[in-house]
């Protein structure tokens, strides 16, 4: 091997020491500035900062509901067989104030009465009794008072044809002279019928 080539050679001593250089220059500059960077962020004041709250924007309305469509009838075909409508009621042509005559009553023939109605003279009839109060205050007439007598010979109604001037007076000639017992009147063939009869009772105090 050859001295020389184990040798160094200045040139590359230079080299290797300005690299060394540039390494311890790079190193402290990196120190310094880092110390200083973090020192400054140690002093520097501390900033606080209220952060508001982030509102969320108001929601949308809801969309309108969809319209309602209502759906046709449904179809109905007509009847096959027409139905005639009903006649219209009569127009009246003219308007008149005179009166139409009135109608003539047809007159019902009476039937022919051969014996007449009246108190059954086989029976027994009791007398209306005084009324106390029309006998205190002496009151007295004549009540005259019709009956209408059925086939049977019973009572069917009953009114006062002329009254004895005291109301109490011909209500007790009513309610007596109704409970006695009648025959009934005979029309032709000698057949029962329908017919009125009068009694006349005489209010007398003794």
């Amino acid at each position: 091997m050859d001295y020389a080539e184990n040798t160094t050679s200045p040139q590359k001593l230079v080299g290797i020491a300005v690299v060394v250089v540039l390494h311890i220059a790079i190193i402290y500059a990196l120190l310094n500035g880092l110390g200083s960077a973090v020192v400054q962020v140690l002093h520097a004041p501390l900033q606080a900062q209220i952060i508001q709250e982030v509102k969320p924007p108001p929601e949308a309305p809801p969309p309108p509901p969809p319209p309602v469509i209502n759906p046709p009838p449904p179809y109905i075909p007509p009847p096959l067989i027409q139905i005639a409508p009903p006649p219209a009621p009569p127009v009246i042509a003219s308007v008149t104030t005179v009166k139409p005559p009135a109608p003539v009553p047809v007159a019902v023939p009476r039937p022919v009465i051969t014996r007449q109605a009246g108190l059954d003279t086989n029976q027994s009839c009791t007398a209306p009794q005084y009324p106390e109060e029309a006998a205190d205050m002496g009151q007295t007439g004549t009540s005259v008072v019709q009956f209408l007598i059925g086939t049977d010979g019973a009572v069917e109604q009953s009114r006062v044809a002329a009254s004895s001037g005291h109301t109490a007076l011909d209500d007790a000639a009513v309610r007596a002279l109704g409970q006695c017992k009648f025959r009934p009147a005979l029309g032709t063939g000698g057949k029962p019928q329908e017919a009125w009869t009068s009694i006349s009772y005489v209010w007398t105090l003794n």
